[in-house]
C-alpha cells in the first residue's frame, strides 16, 4: 500500500489507467531532409513530424540557417553562451525571471497565517507550482553580468533583491520578505541542447521561512524542456516530480507531471497529494500547471473523503492578450520602474540598454549593446586577473550549506543583510537626486569601456 502512496495512491492511479491505451505523439526521423530531428505537437496529436515542422514561426531560409548554429553546439550547456541569437531572446534578465516567482507570493502569506498543517502545504505548494506558469516561456533571458542586480518593490509588501554571484558557473542568488515570510535562492541553471529541444535543470536550492511559526520549507524542481526550437512550435513541457517539504514537520507535498505524450489536453495536468510525516496522504491536489490547482480532503488510501469537494487555491491572473513575449502583466511591471525603489542601484537589469532596445523592437541596437557589455565584462575579468582581485558580492556570501540535485551540488549562498541598510538610508534620504535613474553600471573597475 506504501508504494501505491507513493506514486500518487490509488484515486490518481485508475485515472492515468484510463490513459494507456493512447499511443504516443509521434517523433520525426527526418524532417526537411534533415536527419534525427524531434518534431513534436504541441497539441498531442497524430500529426506527421514533416507537417508539424511547417507550422513554425521559422521561414525555411531561417530554419536553415539557425540550424547550422544549433548543430555547432549539440550536447552542450548553453546557458552561459555569450552569442545567442536575437530572435531567441526576450527583453528580460535571468534575474529578472527569478523574481517572477514573486507574482502569487499571497500564497505564502496565506500559508502564514494558517493554523491546519496540511492546508498550509497545500497554499505554500500551490505557490511553487504556480511559478512554472510564466517560468515556461519558451525564450531565453539575457544572462546577467558579474554583480548585476534585481530589485523590486510596490508588491504585496515585498523587498526583493537579487545579485549575479558568480559567472562561471552563473550562479544568480535573490533574498525576498515581506511581514509574513523570507525567500532565499541560489541557482545554478544548466541546460543540455539537443538539437530542436532543450533540457532545462534547474539544479537550485530554495528556502521559504513562515514567520509566524517559524516554519522552514525546501523544493525540489521537476524537469523541463523546450521543444521544437527551430522546426515547429515551440512549446515547453513539464516532466518528473516537483516536492516541497516542510523541514520543521516532516510533512511534504508530491505533484507528478503527466508525460507529454499523452494527448494534448492532459499534458498541462499535474496531480499530488500532501503526506504527513508517517507518509499517509491528507489532502489530494489536481489541476493544470497553465491554468488552475484545487484541493479536497481524502482517506489514508487517497480517495476524497465523502460529503467533502475540491476548492480551487489558485488560478492564473489575467493575461495581455497577443502578448508577443507572452508575458503576464506582473513581468511587464518587473521590466518597468513601477516596481523599482527610489535610486535605483546602477547594476540593475532594467538599466540594461540592450534589454531595453529589445523591447522597443530596435533589434540593430540590441546587438551593439549586448556586445559592448559582454566586451566590458571581458575587459574587467581580464584586470581581476592582472590584479589576482576576486570578485565578491555585493549583497550575498557563500554559505556553509551545500544541496546535492540531480545535477549536481549546489554551494549556497546567504543573505547579508546589507540591502536593509541600504534601502533605509535611501528611503529616508531627501536628496532630490534619488529619483534621477542612473546609466547601467555593475562593475566594480571604474573604467572598462
Amino acid at each position: 500500500m506504501a508504494s501505491k502512496r507513493s506514486s500518487g495512491g490509488t484515486f490518481f492511479s485508475s485515472i492515468k489507467s484510463s490513459l494507456s491505451s493512447i499511443a504516443k505523439i509521434p517523433i520525426g526521423k527526418s524532417v526537411n531532409s534533415h536527419e534525427a530531428i524531434e518534431v513534436i505537437s504541441p497539441d498531442g496529436d497524430t500529426t506527421d513530424a514533416a507537417v508539424e515542422a511547417t507550422k513554425g514561426r521559422w521561414k525555411p531560409d531561417e530554419q536553415e540557417s539557425l540550424w547550422k548554429i544549433v548543430k555547432k553546439y549539440m550536447g552542450t550547456d548553453i546557458v552561459s553562451l555569450d552569442y545567442t541569437p536575437i530572435s531567441f531572446l526576450e527583453p528580460t534578465t535571468m534575474l529578472i525571471r527569478m523574481a517572477e516567482l514573486m507574482e502569487y507570493s499571497d500564497l505564502l502569506d496565506q500559508a502564514d497565517v494558517c493554523e491546519e498543517p496540511y492546508l498550509r502545504m497545500v497554499y505554500a505548494s500551490s505557490w511553487a507550482l504556480s511559478v512554472y506558469f510564466a517560468l515556461s516561456r519558451p525564450t531565453k533571458a539575457f544572462n546577467p553580468v558579474i554583480g548585476e542586480t534585481f530589485e523590486m518593490v510596490n508588491h504585496d509588501g515585498v523587498t526583493y533583491i537579487g545579485e549575479q554571484v558568480s559567472h562561471h558557473p552563473p550562479i544568480d542568488a535573490a533574498h525576498a520578505e515581506n511581514e509574513h515570510f523570507t525567500f532565499d535562492i541560489t541557482s545554478n541553471l544548466k541546460t543540455k541542447l539537443l538539437g530542436n529541444s532543450l533540457d532545462i535543470y534547474s539544479s537550485t536550492r530554495t528556502r521559504i521561512t513562515l514567520k509566524r511559526d517559524g516554519v522552514v520549507l525546501d523544493t525540489d524542481p521537476p524537469n523541463m524542456r523546450a521543444n521544437n526550437l527551430i522546426f515547429g512550435r515551440l512549446w515547453v513541457s513539464l516532466s518528473g516530480e516537483l516536492k516541497v517539504t516542510n523541514l520543521s514537520t516532516g510533512d511534504y507535498v508530491v505533484f507528478k507531471f503527466q508525460p507529454s505524450g499523452w494527448f494534448g489536453g492532459s499534458r498541462y495536468q499535474v496531480d499530488g497529494y500532501v503526506y504527513n510525516a508517517a507518509k499517509e496522504p491528507k489532502m489530494l491536489m489536481t489541476g493544470n500547471w497553465n491554468k488552475s490547482l484545487s484541493y479536497q480532503p481524502c482517506d489514508r488510501e487517497g480517495k476524497p473523503l465523502p460529503e467533502t469537494e475540491l476548492k480551487e487555491v489558485w488560478r492564473v491572473a489575467d493575461l495581455p492578450e497577443k502578448d508577443k513575449y507572452k508575458f503576464t502583466y506582473f513581468t511587464h511591471k518587473l521590466n518597468s520602474f513601477d516596481t523599482a525603489p527610489r535610486k535605483l542601484l546602477a547594476s540593475d537589469s532594467r538599466l540594461r540598454p540592450d534589454r531595453y532596445a529589445l523591447e522597443k523592437g530596435d533589434l540593430s541596437k540590441v546587438s551593439r549593446e549586448k556586445s559592448s557589455i559582454e566586451a566590458r565584462q571581458r575587459n574587467e575579468q581580464k584586470r581581476r586577473e592582472a590584479t589576482g582581485d576576486k570578485f565578491t558580492p555585493k549583497w550575498f556570501e557563500l554559505a556553509d550549506e551545500v544541496k546535492a540535485t540531480p545535477w549536481g551540488d549546489v554551494r549556497a549562498y546567504k543573505y547579508n543583510g546589507k540591502y536593509d541598510e541600504h534601502r533605509a538610508a535611501i528611503d529616508s534620504s531627501t536628496d532630490k537626486d534619488v529619483d534621477i535613474q542612473p546609466e547601467f553600471n555593475p562593475w566594480q573597475y571604474g573604467n572598462t569601456k
